[in-house]
């Protein structure tokens, strides 16, 4: 039986680099079973020229990346979500809007490349652990059998692929 592609949203709060970098991971690694969005609290309403410089290199289609607000996914006629994933702590804290489709959620910290300090080089290094980071946990979650397991076993497997301190370091 055919099954629409699970949406996953990714939230951090300016949604110009981590959510940005795992909603293009999600679409390349899970085409055609999953379906990636981002969004920030407080979008900054550009993305980041290292991670787009990054995802361009390793040969991501970058035309639609955007920095977006949270609300395009909880207003009418958004799609019904299934995943959403914070990947910063701040916006872990923060209280969400309510979501269509009553998803599962989980956080999945990675350090803000954005913050990083020193030259270019160990900018665009931060940006690669960054990327690292995301494509491990978003490569173990698309390998899950989502279909095949309940809820309660889902929510604790996508629970611990951020707990998982070998991919934090």
């Amino acid at each position: 039986m055919d099954h629409r592609p699970y949406n996953v949203l990714f939230l951090c709060v300016a949604n110009s680099a981590r959510s940005i970098m795992a909603e293009a991971i999600i679409n390349r690694i899970g085409a055609g079973t999953f379906r990636g969005f981002s969004a920030g609290r407080h979008p900054s309403g550009t993305v980041e020229p290292m991670a787009l410089n990054l995802l361009s290199r390793l040969n991501f289609d970058v035309s639609g990346l955007r920095s977006k607000s949270w609300e395009e996914f909880a207003a009418k006629g958004a799609p019904a979500l299934d995943f959403v994933f914070t990947v910063c702590d701040v916006t872990a804290k923060e209280e969400c809007p309510s979501w269509p489709g009553q998803p599962l959620s989980a956080h999945w910290p990675v350090p803000d490349p954005v913050k990083a300090t020193g030259d270019d080089a160990q900018r665009a290094l931060a940006f690669a652990d960054a990327y690292r980071m995301l494509n491990n946990r978003v490569s173990i979650f698309t390998a899950l059998p989502v279909r095949d397991l309940d809820k309660v076993t889902l929510q604790a497997k996508i629970d611990t692929i951020g707990k998982d301190r070998g991919l934090k370091d």
